[in-house]
């Protein structure tokens, strides 16, 4: 009797972008300009270096500046050029936009962020919920763009929390329980048409190659 072939998983890393000027301190959104710092150049730098032994068919990076300068040494390494996916954009945090976390912290609506963050919007932005959306549906594109494949997706703390959160099949009030720092690596694996799996979360150091073997 012949047996049955497994389908191919397709790996898909998520990548934070590393630290900027601004980091804890302001919440910067969607608002252009923001580099990274030497420290976070350092991050990018790890970055490619965690990355050098896996094959990556393709790098995908939110279209800030951050992202991008974070995907950019990996790219390089691998020879690849990133594809700008608008859809691990920061959240569009409205209002909020350039504010300190200080002063942000001592608004009513802030507790919303992390007391019931299912039903909480951004003022003038988008909800949690509409965040998460679109995660989702970027990963469902690229792992059904790549299947048996390993992607890296750069991309900002929120989008990735949400991300991890939908793939951990736990609810979206469970997003302030996941911490993603400047320049991590977090994992999943896809393998249709079972539930993703979670690999890792929030790395920064250590080798990935684990990440590419089947359990």
């Amino acid at each position: 009797m012949a047996t049955r072939k497994a389908p191919p998983s397709t790996l898909v890393l998520l990548v934070r972008h590393g630290a900027t000027p601004t980091t804890g301190h302001l919440m910067p959104g969607r608002a252009p300009g923001l580099h990274l710092s030497e420290t976070g150049q350092k991050q990018a730098a790890a970055v490619a270096e965690r990355l050098a032994s896996l094959k990556l068919d393709a790098i995908y990076t939110s279209p800030l500046e951050r992202a991008r300068e974070t995907a950019a040494p990996t790219a390089a390494a691998k020879g690849l050029t990133p594809i700008e996916e608008p859809g691990l954009l920061e959240a569009d945090v409205g209002e909020w936009t350039g504010k300190t976390l200080a002063s942000l912290a001592r608004l009513k609506e802030w507790r919303g962020v992390h007391g019931s963050p299912s039903t909480f919007r951004f003022p003038g932005g988008e909800s949690l919920a509409e965040l998460q959306a679109r995660v989702v549906a970027v990963l469902d594109r690229v792992h059904a763009a790549h299947p048996g494949g390993t992607v890296a997706c750069f991309s900002h703390s929120d989008p990735i929390r949400l991300g991890l959160v939908f793939a951990l099949g736990a609810p979206l009030d469970a997003f302030g329980r996941v911490v993603v720092d400047t320049g991590s690596i977090s994992a999943i694996r896809f393998t249709d048409p079972h539930p993703p799996q979670v690999l890792a979360t929030n790395t920064v150091t250590g080798p990935l190659t684990s990440l590419t073997t089947e359990s």
